[in-house]
């Protein structure tokens, strides 16, 4: 029990806490990874910000527990969820607990599926705030999206090898998804720095587009099939304003239930291989 003990910080002596790390510690006497026929129970753990969260959706209906739905639904298996959206996160902060939080670490290191959104923070609303603010930096008002692409980049590299690393001996299912823009009809309507690469919907998106390409082709290289989100919210050109689509709640930033329920269908459809073939 003392060993238990130290894994928690103050701020992490809260019920729901305590209950997790019980459940997640008493993966330890279960087998680690049996066989695909031997298979008893899946584990899932779903990292993210607070769209894994649920932030605004209906109880039981964000991705996250709906995801879960289906892998026992198609699978025929009890599923042990362990969620771990955290609100305003960036990828900083999910690389940071990856590395140094032992709950974070220990839950990855007993599931059988790991899924994780992360990046919107960094982007649209952090790097994006500052642009519209004119206070980015740069004699074109865009150093600060600059920076967080590459400071993403750097982040979700980090992110990867963090999650395989702890899952390397084991086959797992692990999936991740590019990122929305909620912003669209907003920004379309603003030119914030006149004079630029044009209004502010065109300045912004472009660095996104850079963020969700790199998001795919780093995805592909390490074989792990990721969500396309950004296209089912924004369309194929990435100009559809998602709370148009109906898939945003009263915030126009996060999704409904209709918005999970998507998110959710599209990691569905990328199939469960290497757990079952």
């Amino acid at each position: 029990m003392k060993r238990i003990d130290r894994l928690f910080t103050k701020r992490h002596r809260s019920a729901g806490f305590v209950f997790l790390l019980f459940v997640v510690m008493a993966g330890a006497f279960w087998p680690l990874q049996p066989s695909s026929a031997a298979i008893r129970r899946l584990t899932y753990t779903a990292l993210g910000d607070s769209i894994a969260f649920g932030l605004y959706a209906p109880p039981g209906h964000a991705y996250v527990p709906l995801y879960a739905g289906y892998l026992q639904s198609d699978l025929s298996l009890p599923v042990l969820l362990l969620p771990l959206g955290i609100p305003a996160w960036t990828s900083g902060d999910l690389l940071n607990a990856l590395r140094t939080n032992s709950l974070f670490r220990t839950a990855v290191f007993f599931s059988d599926v790991v899924t994780w959104d992360i990046g919107g923070n960094d982007l649209i609303r952090n790097a994006r705030s500052f642009y519209k603010a004119k206070i980015c930096g740069g004699a074109d008002n865009q150093q600060c999206l600059r920076d967080a692409v590459q400071t993403f980049e750097s982040n979700w590299d980090g992110i990867i090898n963090e999650i395989l690393t702890l899952r390397r001996s084991r086959p797992t299912l692990v999936r991740t998804m590019d990122i929305y823009n909620p912003f669209v009809d907003v920004d379309q309507a603003s030119d914030t720095w006149p004079g630029d690469s044009g209004n502010d919907f065109q300045v912004v998106n472009g660095y996104l587009d850079q963020v969700n390409s790199y998001i795919a082709a780093t995805a592909s290289a390490r074989h792990i099939a990721y969500a396309p989100v950004h296209q089912a919210f924004n369309g194929p050109t990435g100009t559809d304003d998602p709370g148009d689509k109906g898939l945003l709640g009263f915030d126009r930033i996060h999704p409904n239930a209709a918005g999970h329920a998507l998110i959710a269908q599209l990691l569905r459809s990328l199939g469960y291989t290497p757990i079952i073939p």
